[in-house]
């Protein structure tokens, strides 16, 4: 429930309000009054953390205003090691616990910068959490407006500079896809972050690849020492791969969460990235990505406010960059940068084109307050009702902030991970329009390659992929002539578009402007992906599936399912009961595998011919030769996402006298409306017998995820290859 504060008396702090109404300290109620303080969120709402209506919102602020930071600091709202690392690492201040939180928020926004950064080691995450609770969107710009944290012998993250992480995602991992992205935003003039691919496949061999793939750009460009390479696994693969090739990976990655528990949803600890980042040496050390409402969403809430659990993951990055920083001269710091992905999770944190905007504001503000080099990637799913004429009046709206960075796309469709985000031209528009500038020493490889002409200005090669890649061609001493590059070139992005890999060549009227065709295929995509958001699965497909045994979630209806997630991950009454007639039938005789069918958040991807049915025969009959033990039953969840799944396999495999080998799910689902593929992905998952016993326990940290299937990308009958071999190495199978 949301909750209501009718009165309060005057100079009434949060504590003495509580003793006052309730006459004892109530976590809570403490937990609650805190919430409300923020500017409204689904996600608080589904927390029971949000304000009933703006005069509690206006009465709790208060009454945090009137709160002195010593007694906040002494009634913690939630204590696990995350936290106590964060305290830890917290400089103790005497001045600033006798300020009230009304005085340290006028000390931030009153004093010059070097006064502000003079007391921001002693600013803990949860302080700096409420402060931003009580400042408006003009405040916070002013905060970004003032405070900057730049990377070492660069102009990344000073004040009037945006630069950009390059983002060449391809839906199969496929090396000229990264490639030509990279080309082709070096024709834009737009780069000079890093070079940062989210990869399909996590195994070693596949990151290694694009990883040795980026890094032989920056060779052939004399890079090294002006941008990093990055793929976005799982920080022990990378560690794994730079063991096995010295020197391939650029920048480490991973994301992070605001506690302990939720960190395990990632498969991380503090201690393991302790350790890993100990070893990291040179010039580029970490990247790390968070985002509000992930925490919750995975089910680790805990009882506090998402803008709380966002400020404590800030807290645990400052902690591993003052390790990594120690005793180092400020010219020899290694970078260490993060980036919030405000608008990637869903209409369950929040829904509007203005919530997009506060909760890009706040995170600038969180960041740049620990002393961390912050951007954004301002992002909207495409199930959230943000336009692509929101996101480009969002774009304007958090600018003035002054955030580090944005990620740089051909298009605002990210073609693997399918989400809308910044593109080149993005870039280019907001450069015009602020005066931004980019790091000097990739502006002036940008004039050396000839994008950029003497007078600062786009030359004729500007918007040209072609150009560069002859460019790197003659670094490359190849003798061929430019007209022979170019036509290999061309047959290349050729290829690119057939894979739905968008290039964005030349440019509108203006340079900052897309390539009209361009522009319009953009907009016909996201039409094509709200039709497949919205697409319900076909009681006749349904039938062509050989032994479907249908089940339903608690979501209502496909409206309830979009926008609260949480009913799709929970299977309705009589779903279960269908799963204990299933397991009864079993009579003892548990197979290995069940197989699983979701529509996800996009139904069509399956119904798509070419698609479900050919990789659910294939699979069936290549699992069967492996000899591995099958269930007879197809499951097909509609309204289904992942953790139904997880569910199923509570239910079957979850009973302790009939279990005592480890038994897995596949879970085949519809994802990522709005590339031209129509995706699905394969969720692998496999537990022992404990684990399927203890609801909650299986989760994503031990799930295996194949994307990008379909027949115009991971063809079925490759996609059976590579689920087969993930599950052999899941049960210790010889291949």
């Amino acid at each position: 429930m949301s909750y209501k504060i009718i009165n309060i008396e005057e100079s009434e702090d949060v504590f003495s309000y509580v003793q006052r109404i309730h006459h004892h300290f109530d976590i809570q109620i403490y937990r609650q009054i805190i919430g409300c303080c923020n500017e409204f969120k689904e996600g608080d709402e589904t927390l029971n953390l949000a304000a009933a209506d703006e005069n509690t919102r206006a009465k709790a602020r208060i009454l945090l205003l009137n709160t002195k930071i010593v007694d906040f600091k002494n009634h913690p709202l939630f204590v696990d090691e995350q936290f106590e690392l964060i305290e830890k690492t917290t400089q103790n201040h005497s001045q600033l616990n006798n300020f009230t939180f009304a005085h340290l928020k006028q000390f931030i926004l009153n004093s010059k910068e070097q006064e502000i950064k003079n007391l921001m080691p002693a600013l803990s995450s949860d302080v700096i959490a409420c402060v931003v609770k009580l400042t408006s969107n003009e405040e916070l710009i002013k905060i970004g407006q003032t405070v900057f944290n730049p990377l070492a012998n660069s102009q990344i993250g000073s004040k009037g500079y945006l630069s950009a992480r390059v983002q060449p995602n391809s839906p199969t991992d496929n090396t000229d896809d990264v490639i030509w992205q990279v080309f082709n935003s070096f024709s834009f003039a737009v780069g000079d972050l890093v070079l940062g691919c989210n990869p399909v496949s996590s195994e070693p061999a596949s990151v290694a690849k694009i990883e040795l793939a980026l890094l032989d750009i920056i060779k052939v460009f004399g890079l090294e020492d002006t941008i990093p390479n990055c793929v976005l696994s799982h920080i022990d693969v990378q560690v794994e791969v730079e063991n096995i090739y010295p020197g391939s990976t650029g920048i480490w990655f991973q994301s992070i969460a605001g506690t302990v528990n939720a960190n395990k949803t990632f498969d991380i600890s503090l201690q393991k990235m302790f350790n890993h980042l100990k070893e990291k040496t040179g010039q580029f050390g970490f990247y790390g990505e968070t985002g509000q409402g992930a925490d919750f969403t995975n089910g680790h809430g805990e009882g506090f406010d998402m803008l709380v659990h966002e400020a404590r993951k800030y807290g645990f990055l400052r902690a591993l960059k003052l390790k990594m920083h120690a005793n180092k001269k400020t010219n020899e710091q290694p970078w260490f940068f993060v980036n919030d992905v405000a608008g990637f999770i869903g209409p369950e944190v929040f829904k509007t084109k203005e919530q997009l905007v506060r909760c890009c504001l706040e995170d600038i503000a969180m960041g740049k307050l620990h002393g961390l080099c912050i951007g954004l990637d301002i992002c909207s799913t495409l199930h959230m009702d943000i336009t692509l004429a929101d996101l480009d009046w969002c774009i304007t709206q958090i600018m003035p902030a002054n955030p580090a960075y944005l990620m740089a796309l051909p298009t605002k469709n990210d073609p693997m991970l399918s989400y809308l985000t910044t593109s080149f031209a993005d870039h280019l528009k907001i450069r015009k329009k602020f005066g931004y500038k980019i790091n000097e020493a990739m502006w002036q490889f940008f004039k050396e390659i000839e994008i950029i002409n003497k007078n600062n200005e786009p030359s004729e090669h500007f918007g040209n992929p072609l150009w560069v890649y002859y460019q790197y061609c003659k670094r490359k001493k190849d003798s061929r002539t430019q007209s022979e590059i170019y036509q290999e070139g061309r047959l290349k992005i050729d290829d690119l578009k057939k894979r739905g890999i968008d290039i964005a060549e030349g440019f509108g009227e203006n340079f900052w402007e897309l390539n009209p065709a361009l522009d319009a295929k953009v907009k016909n995509l996201y039409q094509e992906a709200k039709q497949s958001l919205w697409t319900e699965i076909d009681d006749d497909f349904i039938k062509q599936i050989p032994n479907a045994v249908l089940l339903q979630t608690r979501s209502k209806n496909r409206q309830d399912y979009v926008y609260h997630p949480k009913t799709g991950e929970e299977l309705s009454e009589d779903a279960l009961q269908k799963l204990e007639i299933i397991r009864r039938q079993w009579k003892g005789n548990i197979p290995d595998i069940q197989i699983i069918i979701s529509d996800g958040l996009n139904a069509i991807s399956l119904m798509e011919e070419g698609h479900l049915l050919p990789f659910l025969n294939l699979l069936k009959d290549a699992l069967r030769q492996k000899q591995y033990h099958l269930s007879s039953k197809n499951l097909v969840i509609k309204n289904g996402r992942v953790r139904s799944g997880y569910q199923c396999g509570e239910i079957l495999f979850g009973k302790k006298e009939i279990i005592s080998q480890k038994k897995a799910i596949i879970n085949i689902i519809g994802e990522r409306p709005g590339t031209e593929h129509h995706n699905f992905s394969a969720y692998i998952t496999l537990a022992n017998p404990n684990q399927w016993q203890q609801k909650g326990s299986v989760d994503h940290d031990i799930t295996k995820v194949l994307s990008g299937i379909s027949d115009t990308a991971l063809h079925p009958t490759l996609a059976v290859k590579s689920t087969l071999n993930l599950l052999d190495q899941l049960f210790e199978k010889p291949n």
